[in-house]
């Protein structure tokens, strides 16, 4: 592999920027000091390895994993943590059937996502910070088509949500 490879260690994950990507890949397959660890192939190899999003496993790993960053993120963590308080798990399941319907057309997920956002206090910093976060996420497990439409669907969304909630909010919606 050729390139620069930028690594940072976060509790027990590897955060690697290499050729414009970042990944994520659990440090547990890093059998060598954190100062080799861009020679470890265990690293390359989870990274080369990934595959596209195929089923609800899929779903619910890009999910559990975006929402644990999002929890413990410092801009995003107190919003999302205050307002979901203790019913994560059925925030969770939500979501499940929200990307499962979105991304293989499961149509599991029944109802109207903008609404629980409108009134949230937010503006385009968080919806900035919640795109960084996904798509990292996604392209830290994942590649191929339908992980290329997640982040595509997420940006969408992100704009369009970002662009009601200022509505809402009595500002412009143009940024």
């Amino acid at each position: 592999m050729a390139g620069a490879v930028i690594f940072i260690k976060i509790k027990d994950i590897l955060v690697l920027y290499y050729s414009n990507n970042t990944y994520f890949c659990p440090a547990s397959l890093c059998r060598s000091s954190t100062r080799h660890l861009i020679k470890d192939k265990n690293v390359f190899n989870y990274m080369e390895n990934r595959k596209d999003i195929t089923d609800l496993t899929d779903i619910q790993s890009m999910v559990d994993t975006f929402y644990g960053k999002v929890r413990e993120d410092e801009l995003l963590g107190p919003i999302f943590n205050n307002l979901i308080q203790d019913r994560w798990p059925e925030h969770l399941e939500k979501m499940y059937r929200f990307w499962d319907t979105i991304l293989l057309d499961s149509h599991t997920y029944h109802g109207a996502p903008f609404h629980p956002h409108a009134t949230l206090p937010v503006n385009g910093l968080h919806f900035d910070r919640w795109m960084q976060l996904f798509r990292t996420t996604v392209n830290g497990l994942f590649t191929g088509p339908k992980a290329e439409e997640a982040c595509w669907r997420g940006e969408k969304m992100a704009q369009m949500f970002l662009s009601k909630i200022e509505y809402y909010q009595g500002q412009s919606p143009l940024r």
